[in-house]
């Protein structure tokens, strides 16, 4: 019984151990002043391992490295624009995606390696944990707009599971942002981007200064401020979704809220309007929805469409023609760092990051629903709807499209704050660095426009003040504008708080050299808060329902974690690295990762490198404790009712209603994976890499997908909810957070980089960066069989079998020039949503390949000065067709494509040193 905290106070014990070493070390005599001090190698510490090496070199694991030369010749500017570029990250949460009327962890931008799942990358800033993202939801990861991106140095991708070093989340890999460290002087940069159609510009001011000389004055501070300014865009704005023929396409995913309003009927109405000579466009009715304007409509957002949602006697709303392809956006970065030399070999450091980033996302205008008298309606003058010819009820069903409210906007601000003290350097023969880290991360959701007090506003039509079927008199107007809500609907924030420390050494001679050995261990407490408004929790916001079981909540646990690696130089051409990390998270319990890694070099220009290992990934407190959440599935057939009305789809398919549930005794994922590759460099200006990866993951913490309930409607019945007294309709569905199923993903990493290579017209050089996936699949629940998405949307996502970035380089004198390409092949479209106003499905759709070229130039027109111009999206490439349902915007997937088409940009920058 009495386990877990014996495990802990073992752990406290190591820890506080390792502790008195580093103070042991710190405190040994120092050399007498008249001593003269070797002169020290230089080593660097690279991702994946606690022990500095002498060079920077390639090692058992492979580590794809991005310098700040590389990220300004593209032109980008946020360090979710540099994981966009990664070949291995797939399905990252991005603004793009994000438009929504209400989706959880909005304005959360992530990193996903292996598209295995946000929760599974690690990210660090300067080798070290950031507080996550706050809002909770499925996903847990820092929030890569609070990565001040114009201090990054380099980013350290590390391919590779590392949860033997880092702990949990890092089964897919880790992604180190690391920045500058010994900057002196000061450096301006102005930058400024504009698309070719409008919309999505772009600007930005950084301040980079820096004073001291570690090695010559005994410190260094360093900061640098950056500002960015993003604008909106708007489906107006781009030629595109007209090209997309979404209304033609997909008409079942557009809206029956209309303007002027649909009207939505009893069976009895219908048929006694029908009977004493009502028409819609000219023609008797035969439908429950009309709407008298048809077939006008007032278009152009609300259409006439006999094939979409408002079917053939009522409007449809396209959306996509009324809402935000891109949000507006500011963002905010400040960091400093700095640097006190206490003597030649040891070093006291301070850093503080700061970040604020404000998000306008503007979906389409408010849509309601309300109950009015048919007596208030023109249309029926002269019909008695409340008579018993009609059903004695004279109460109508009304769909509005409320575009006098406006746009219904959110102001989404993340902000992020991280301080960190540490003490790192090398004391007879021992690396070390110990630090204490405080980050914490505050989301505010606040809706700002276009939702509205509902009770108050249907009153308001009823009582004839609010027109839902055209303009409203100044009154109703004025109603509107006094209704406005804007209210800070959602407030999250999250704090982690750690100390952690390593030490490494020497610990014999090996015939390849010097034998080392690190420990580290760490202690680190996560707290979340989640606050909805009082306002929110009244259920009066249209179109922002309350959360079920919706309430103030507050959580905390304690991790402790030991770690260790060896480095085995075993001979000249062989070295294996060992490391294992126990983690032992309060409530969840302990979970051990053990590592080995294995190269071969058999020449200077050859390695051959290879590594095996288990991770595992610690559930978020979201799964274990979030309230129940009410949501929806897609549209989907339930065979149990279809069973009842001869499979007809228009009737027994349906948005079912889902109770979702967290789970307090859920266990970590568990993982293995390997590595095998090489590396080539026949020359000094040509080198290849090439990797294979193999994932797996068990004990997934997953819901059973809704999917895959009403596909087994015997082996999951307990979760679906019937009435009995209604042919056994769904009622709703019930989805549990449970360890079930597993994950396999598996592929290869390529590249090919040639540089320096002279010639008579300047210096060239070039780049390609590729994954090809061989398999990614999901088990939903264990025995069942497994379900791919490599090259097929399933869900919620695919999964492209090939990405790739590439880049020429070319440069002569001052002038340089990039051409640049990103790559994703092409895959099987979602082909399953279904049209409920007549049963069918969605044609089937291959959504094609996408390519985009970028050109930038330079001009280093002084050594203090240099200009840069570039167009991205040369050839102004438009996302491609595809028919997926899950994203809130439609017609295309918002996850990989960039709706900004061409744009030009030109920066400046000017250093003092």
């Amino acid at each position: 019984m009495h386990r877990p905290r014996a495990r802990a106070m073992t752990l406290a014990v190591r820890l506080a151990v390792g502790l008195g070493a580093v103070a042991g070390i710190l405190g040994q005599p120092a050399r007498a002043q008249d001593t003269p001090l070797p002169e020290p190698l230089a080593k660097v510490e690279i991702t994946g391992s606690a022990i500095k090496r002498s060079i920077e070199s390639e090692t058992a694991l492979p580590v794809q490295i991005i310098t700040r030369d590389e990220i300004d010749k593209v032109g980008v500017t946020t360090a979710s624009e540099i994981v966009a570029r990664l070949s291995a990250n797939v399905n990252g949460l991005t603004d793009g995606a994000s438009i929504s009327d209400g989706k959880d962890q909005r304005g959360f931008n992530s990193a996903n390696l292996r598209g295995i799942g946000t929760s599974s990358t690690l990210v660090l800033l300067n080798g070290r944990r950031m507080a996550n993202f706050a809002s909770p939801g499925d996903d847990t990861g820092v929030d890569l707009n609070n990565i001040p991106a114009a201090a990054i140095a380099r980013v350290e991708v590390l391919l590779d599971g590392a949860s033997a070093l880092y702990g949990t989340d890092a089964i897919g890999g880790v992604i180190n942002f690391i920045t500058r460290k010994d900057f002196q002087g000061l450096e301006l940069n102005a930058y400024g981007l504009k698309t070719e159609e409008g919309g999505a510009g772009k600007r930005t001011a950084t301040i980079t200064a820096g004073h001291g000389d570690l090695s010559k004055d005994g410190y260094n501070l360093f900061a640098v401020a950056d500002f960015q300014r993003t604008d909106a865009l708007s489906t107006s704005q781009r030629d595109f979704i007209d090209k997309l023929r979404i209304p033609e396409r997909l008409p079942h995913l557009l809206s029956g809220y209309t303007s002027p309003a649909n009207i939505r009927l009893s069976a009895d109405q219908r048929d006694y309007l029908a009977a004493n000579g009502f028409k819609i466009n000219g023609q008797p009715i035969s439908s429950r929805l009309i709407n008298p304007s048809v077939p006008t409509c007032s278009t152009p957002a609300n259409l006439y469409l006999p094939t979409g949602t408002g079917g053939p006697e009522g409007c449809t709303y396209n959306y996509m023609g009324d809402t935000e392809l891109y949000p507006k956006s500011e963002k905010a970065n400040f960091l400093t760092r700095g640097v006190l030399q206490l003597n030649p070999d040891n070093q006291l450091y301070a850093e503080i990051a700061l970040s604020r980033t404000k998000t306008w996302y503007a979906a389409s205008s408010a849509r309601v629903r309300a109950y009015v008298d048919a007596s208030v309606i023109p249309a029926f003058k002269g019909y008695d709807l409340g008579s018993d010819e009609a059903g004695g009820d004279p109460e109508v069903e009304l769909r509005i499209r409320l575009n006098e409210a406006g746009r219904r906007t959110s102001e989404l601000t993340s902000e992020s704050q991280r301080y960190v003290v540490g003490l790192s350097g090398s004391r007879n023969g021992f690396d070390y660095d110990i630090g204490l880290n405080h980050s914490v991360n505050v989301v505010r959701d606040r809706d700002t426009h276009g939702y509205l007090l509902y009770n108050e506003l249907v009153q308001g039509i009823s009582d004839g003040l609010i027109n839902p079927f055209g303009p409203s008199s100044q009154a109703g107007r004025d109603l509107i504008n006094s209704l406005q809500v804007n209210d800070e609907v959602r407030h999250a924030r999250g704090t982690t708080d750690s100390v952690d420390f390593k030490i490494s050494h020497a610990v014999g001679t090996l015939a390849g050299g010097d034998a080392a050995l690190a420990i580290g261990g760490e202690i680190r407490r996560e707290k979340t808060d989640y606050r909805p408004s009082a306002l929110l929790l009244s259920d009066n916001i249209n179109n922002d329902a309350a959360p079920e079981g919706g309430q103030a909540t507050s959580y905390a646990r304690n991790i402790q974690a030991v770690y260790g690696e060896l480095l085995l130089p075993l001979t000249k051409q062989w070295e294996a690295q060992l490391s294992a990390r126990y983690d032992h998270y309060q409530v969840v319990g302990g979970a051990a990762s053990p590592k080995v890694g294995l190269s071969y070099m058999p020449t200077k220009t050859m390695l051959f490198r290879a590594s095996a290992g288990r991770g595992f990934r610690a559930p978020s407190m979201t799964d274990l404790y979030r309230p129940t959440q009410v949501g929806g599935t897609a549209v989907l057939p339930d065979p149990v009712y279809c069973a009842v009305v001869d499979n007809d789809y228009a009737a027994c398919a349906e948005s079912w209603e889902t109770h979702r549930h967290s789970n307090p005794n859920l266990k970590p994922e568990k993982s293995r994976q390997y590595s095998l590759g090489m590396v080539l460099q026949p020359s000094k200006q040509v080198m290849l890499t090439l990797d294979y990866w193999n994932i797996k993951r068990t004990d997934l913490i997953a819901e059973v997908g809704d999917d895959l309930i009403l596909a087994n409607p015997v082996k999951y019945a307990s979760l679906v909810h019937r009435d009995p007294d209604d042919d056994n309709y769904i009622l709703w569905i019930d989805q549990y957070k449970e360890n079930r199923g597993a994950q396999k993903a598996a592929g290869l990493d390529l590249t090919i980089e040639f540089k320096g290579v002279q010639t008579w017209a300047g210096r060239f050089g070039g780049r390609l960066s590729g994954t090809y996936v061989t398999d990614s699949k999901i088990q939903n629940d264990k025995g069942d069989v497994y379900v791919s998405n490599l090259g097929r949307f399933v869900t919620d996502g695919v999964v492209q079998r090939w990405r790739h970035t590439l880049s020429f380089d070319w440069d002569r004198g001052p002038w340089a020039a990039t051409l640049s390409n990103t790559f994703s092949t092409g895959y099987e479209d979602q082909n399953s949503a279904i049209n409920l106003d007549d049963g069918s499905v969605v044609k089937p759709n291959h959504v094609k390949s996408y390519s985009l070229w970028d050109l930038t130039g330079s001009w280093q027109a002084s050594k203090a000065l240099k200009v840069r111009a570039g167009i991205q999206n040369l050839f102004d490439t438009a996302p491609p067709f595809s028919n997926q349902a899950y994203y809130f915007i439609s017609g295309y997937d918002p996850t990989y494509t960039d709706v900004r088409g061409r744009r030009l940009f030109a920066s400046v920058n000017y250093a003092f040193k």
